[in-house]
């Protein structure tokens, strides 16, 4: 199956459309998240780098270094990793050449770059769209290897994607790859040398980094892989899918995960992802592409199982890889749908094919729309703290603490440029005695809420009312800057 320069243009205007969508939709003055704080903290001169605990990976500071290190613009931020997001869907989508028709590529990768969570994710400094990317790439390079030994050129592409999803998030990027390896050992394993090579190389390449932090900072691999399953709550059985259920209605972390279901019409489209993948899988077998695509499906579900039955919590980015496989399978089966109605049933088939994408389109967009305006207005909020905290003499160096959900010294500390400290939970890195001891060379401040009780460090500290419930207790030195 051949392709021509006409079939890459449709690729590139998936990839162009997914890219322009992301600039329309999300504004540019939402600011910057929690955990993108910690990832551009690290190489950023804006502020010093965050704590980074035990299951982050560096791949995304690595990612957004060729503007953060330079420029503290989250607008220009959001536009070079739009950009980028959407050249890494064009070219996972490109690693498919050959193996389905192009208008089944370009369907798939509609459908995926659709979805409210991978509009709101792609001009984000996160990591999980960037396993999807890797994830689908890495499936497509494999199945073409196999096509095709004598090329080295899906080899290297194989070996890059794995690496880049390993440089991500290694954890996540073996689930995706178990699969692929199974494959490879299962089914005569001696031929396949060469494909076996460039996904394990790949894997370690992007992991080697993380491994070898793992000892120098974490006292081994084996003690890293323990304190990320502790911070995630304790890896173990747990049915987190009507977690995930509740996450879909517009929430980025569902920690705990309580209130009412979404309702029916934004959860639907979950509920069908597993239908059409089996309808996919049934069309597989009328093409001719059943291996294929019962190895993506497969890829797909082990993405998505610890996500869904081994941590206690939800956050739709979770399912991004699962769901990047999945819209290849999904876009195959309604194609078939399409193209082997006959007679009456065909507009029929069309019609009701296009009011379904209609729906689910305008539902994605209303979610979206929702979620943008509400973090938006979180994080101008965590703005607006940081710029009272400068006029009450907290300017850089300084430190930020404490443990207030409404406050969070992280993101905070960050947008002030102030180091941030946690004497304890899953960020701790300092002491009582080493902040007492701070308080006396530099501004430090403690952020918490209305009628909360002060340390015993802090005591004799003043009180400064930031936004709403929020408070700060200011060490002394910081009131010398204020002039009072």
């Amino acid at each position: 199956m051949r392709w021509r320069w006409g079939d890459r243009a449709w690729l590139a205007a998936v990839g162009s459309a997914f890219a322009v969508a992301q600039l329309a939709l999300i504004r540019p003055e939402m600011g910057l998240g929690w955990d993108e704080t910690v990832y551009v903290s690290q190489i950023s001169a804006h502020a010093p780098a965050a704590f980074f605990s035990a299951p982050r990976a560096r791949g995304v500071s690595l990612l957004v270094a060729p503007v953060a290190s330079w420029s503290s613009s989250t607008p220009l931020l959001r536009v070079y990793l739009a950009l980028l997001s959407g050249l890494g869907l064009f070219l996972a989508l490109r690693a498919w050449r050959g193996l389905i028709p192009v208008r089944v590529v370009a369907l798939g990768g509609a459908l995926f770059a659709s979805l409210w969570v991978t509009l709101f994710y792609g001009p984000q400094a996160m990591p999980n769209l960037w396993v999807a990317i890797g994830g689908l790439a890495s499936v497509g390079c494999f199945l073409r290897a196999q096509a095709d030994r004598s090329r080295g050129a899906p080899l290297w592409g194989l070996a890059a994607s794995a690496a880049l999803m390993a440089l991500m998030r290694p954890t996540d990027a073996v689930w995706v790859s178990l699969p692929l390896l199974v494959a490879l050992l299962a089914v005569r394993p001696w031929r396949h040398g060469r494909l076996l090579l460039a996904l394990a190389g790949g894997l370690a390449a992007g992991a080697a980094e993380w491994v070898i932090e793992a000892y120098v900072s974490f006292g081994g691999l084996a003690q890293r892989l323990s304190d990320g399953s502790r911070i995630q709550g304790g890896l173990s059985w747990n049915n987190a899918v009507d977690d995930q259920l509740r996450s879909l209605g517009g929430r980025v972390l569902c920690r705990p995960c309580t209130g009412a279901m979404p309702s029916t019409d934004v959860t639907l489209w979950w509920f069908a992802l597993p239908v059409f993948a089996v309808l996919g899988l049934v069309a597989a077998v009328q093409m001719r592409r059943v291996a294929g695509t019962a190895l993506t499906c497969a890829c797909a579900v082990t993405a998505a199982i610890p996500y869904l039955f081994f941590i206690g919590y939800a956050a739709p980015r979770f399912l991004l890889p699962a769901y990047a496989l999945l819209s290849l399978p999904i876009a195959g089966a309604l194609d078939f749908l399409l193209t082997e109605s006959r007679g009456a049933w065909r507009p029929l088939g069309v019609t009701a094919v296009a009011v379904a994408l209609l729906g689910h389109l305008t539902i994605q967009a209303t979610v979206l729309e929702r979620l943008v305006s509400g973090t938006t207005q979180g994080h101008q909020r965590w703005a607006r703290i940081a710029a009272e905290l400068h006029r009450d003499g907290v300017r850089p160096p300084c430190v930020l603490t404490g443990h207030d959900p409404q406050a969070p010294p992280v993101p905070i500390a960050f947008y002030a440029g102030c180091a941030s400290a946690n004497i304890g939970g899953h960020n701790e890195n300092t002491t009582a005695a080493a902040l007492a001891r701070a308080a006396r060379q530099m501004p430090v401040a403690i952020l918490t809420t209305a009628g909360v009780r002060p340390p015993s460090y802090a005591r004799t500290w003043g009180t400064a009312h930031l936004d709403g419930r929020v408070y700060a207790y200011l060490a002394p030195i910081a009131w010398k800057r204020h002039g009072i």
